[in-house]
């Protein structure tokens, strides 16, 4: 349990779900964690729950005074950065046309323009520090759209074609700075809360969501943690720019009813 000794992690949406589940198991496996995010007991509660080497940094993703000041205190308090993990992000559902500006704007601003700023300053940090991995979590829906989620999906697929630019921007210029981006299937965790009693409750939610998964179940926040793990580790050192998909077998082809018998 050593794969990320001596090593500084700032994550993004740390206080729930993907994001608490990554600075958990980044902790385990010897990375000081800076946890981040607008929710500020849950971020402590993620501290909390790993103990030593955590600290809670309150995190607006739009705000870039704010990325400026996250980054600062890891490299203050850990003596550098060596990994970033983008997980913030918002999303809701609905008829395109019936999308308001307001919303668009909003969702944009958490999910792609967060996801900016946090290249940005990991890649400014890291170049003092020698290096690292920034790992971007996009979706499915930023590799293939979606009926009625199709600003979310175009924020995801903003965010995977971003992070291809950054890492070809960082290998380039010779910075030993990775980029890649991690692409899951539904998750459950709270992301999905507000959308449960569409479904009728959450049992009927997830059996619902799984039947469009070759697997047969929702992931968990640590099936998707794990592969965030690989990314950040030395062990993923030949990939940059790599969209690594953890969806059950979702974007593999297409469903059975749709072949032929």
């Amino acid at each position: 349990m050593s794969r990320l000794d001596n090593k500084v992690a700032l994550v993004t949406g740390g206080a729930s779900g993907i994001g608490r589940e990554t600075c958990k198991l980044f902790a385990a496996e010897g990375a000081s964690l800076l946890v981040a995010d607008v929710n500020e007991s849950g971020g402590e509660d993620t501290v909390t729950s790993i103990g030593e080497n955590a600290l809670f940094q309150y995190l607006d993703v739009t705000n870039e005074k704010k990325w400026e000041e996250a980054v600062a205190t890891a490299m203050d308090a850990f003596g550098g950065l060596d990994i970033l993990v983008n997980s913030a992000g918002i999303g809701f559902s609905g008829a395109f046309e019936d999308t308001s500006l307001a919303d668009w704007n909003g969702l944009m601003n958490v999910n792609l323009t967060g996801v900016f700023l946090g290249c940005k300053h990991a890649v400014r940090a890291m170049k003092k520090t020698g290096g690292g991995s920034i790992i971007n979590l996009s979706s499915i829906a930023g590799l293939v759209g979606g009926e009625d989620i199709a600003a979310y999906s175009a924020s995801k697929g903003g965010v995977t074609m971003l992070t291809k630019s950054v890492a070809l921007s960082c290998a380039g210029r010779g910075l030993n700075i990775r980029c890649n981006s991690m692409h899951p299937t539904y998750v459950d965790t709270e992301m999905l809360d507000p959308i449960a009693e569409l479904f009728g409750g959450r049992d009927a939610m997830r059996a619902g969501m799984a039947e469009s998964v070759p697997l047969g179940r929702l992931a968990k926040a640590r099936d998707i943690a794990n592969a965030i793990l690989f990314l950040a580790s030395d062990e993923s050192a030949m990939m940059t720019g790599s969209a690594m998909v953890v969806d059950g077998g979702t974007t593999a082809g297409l469903p059975s009813r749709h072949t032929v018998k």
